[in-house]
């Protein structure tokens, strides 16, 4: 019987066996992880050189930016490079660290998109106390404990998760390393350690939920009661980049982990997890841009004194 003490490789879903098809694989992730990097660096560049912009929102969508290329850096290239190689193989330390690495990236992410709830429920509700409530030093304690709590949350699972002994094998059902998959792998079933850091994890992420439905709650019945069409617009303009992120986050990460075994298969699942995993980092910079004049005037003036200076 196999432990996790003689593995020392694991072995990723691949999308295809097709040679031509692996080589489409790796041109479309190209595609999309190339889009994400110059989106979400844009992002981070201009709303770091402009002064305008130093403001609590765009403060938050800065570290989302950050989360949102660290998290698709930790499995796109990788998968990239199976399918150029034709190969399947990640080493034990190189799963372990996307393991930990995902689970802190996008558990810190959830996080942070609450704490922005938060931001566009002061401006709307209380813009009066914004300065108070949002001020810098605030802002910045607020962003780290979300990367803190993500960090916490996913030491604790990655070391109780490859502490368990793994005897079914080292072939993962999924193109990254993630903890449902590993614990597939093990000789028992979830240990209790794991049991309540899950019943634990679970509460967190409900109450982060509410929190976001309550605040938008709020939102809601305040722009409503805007007396001008123009300022309920301007209003609603602020939140619904927000609102269209988080729906995406939730709603794909919700459905990979919480669909119906019947309706369950190797195809869906791997779509299902491109769209949770890799899609939402690439799309969430146009999101935030589409609808925000500021934003994108402060790119047209970043990308314009980029190309004068040549």
């Amino acid at each position: 019987m196999s432990n996790n003490s003689s593995i020392t490789q694991f072995l990723l879903l691949a999308f295809t066996d097709t040679r031509e098809l692996q080589l489409l694989h790796f041109w479309l992730f190209l595609g999309i992880y190339l889009a994400a990097l110059l989106g979400n660096g844009l992002i981070i560049t201009t709303i770091a050189c402009d002064q305008h912009l130093h403001t609590p929102m765009y403060f938050f969508l800065l570290n989302l930016s950050l989360l949102d290329l660290g998290s698709i850096s930790i499995t796109v290239p990788k998968s990239m490079a199976n399918s150029l190689w034709d190969t399947r193989v990640i080493s034990f330390a190189g799963c372990a660290a996307q393991v930990f690495f995902l689970a802190f990236l996008l558990g810190a992410e959830y996080f942070l998109l609450t704490i922005m709830s938060y931001d566009r429920y002061v401006a709307i509700c209380k813009p009066l106390h914004y300065g108070t409530l949002l001020g810098s030093r605030a802002c910045v304690h607020m962003a780290a404990a979300a990367w803190a709590t993500g960090f916490l949350n996913a030491l604790l699972h990655t070391a109780n998760t490859f502490s368990l002994p793994l005897c079914k094998g080292n072939a993962l059902h999924q193109f990254f390393c993630e903890i449902p998959q590993i614990l597939k792998l093990s000789c028992s079933d979830a240990s209790l350690r794991e049991v309540w850091l899950s019943v634990v994890s679970v509460l967190v992420v409900f109450g982060c939920f509410v929190f976001i439905v309550l605040s938008y709650v709020q939102i809601l019945r305040a722009v409503l009661r805007i007396p001008s069409e123009q300022g309920r617009h301007k209003a609603f303009s602020t939140c619904l980049p927000h609102l269209a992120v988080v729906f995406l986050f939730l709603s794909t990460a919700i459905f990979s982990y919480l669909k119906p075994p019947s309706i369950s298969s190797p195809t869906l699942d791997l779509v299902v997890s491109v769209l949770y995993s890799v899609v939402p980092p690439a799309v969430n910079p146009l999101i935030y841009s589409m609808r925000n004049q500021q934003l994108k005037d402060a790119l047209w003036k970043l990308i314009s004194y980029c190309f004068l200076k040549q």
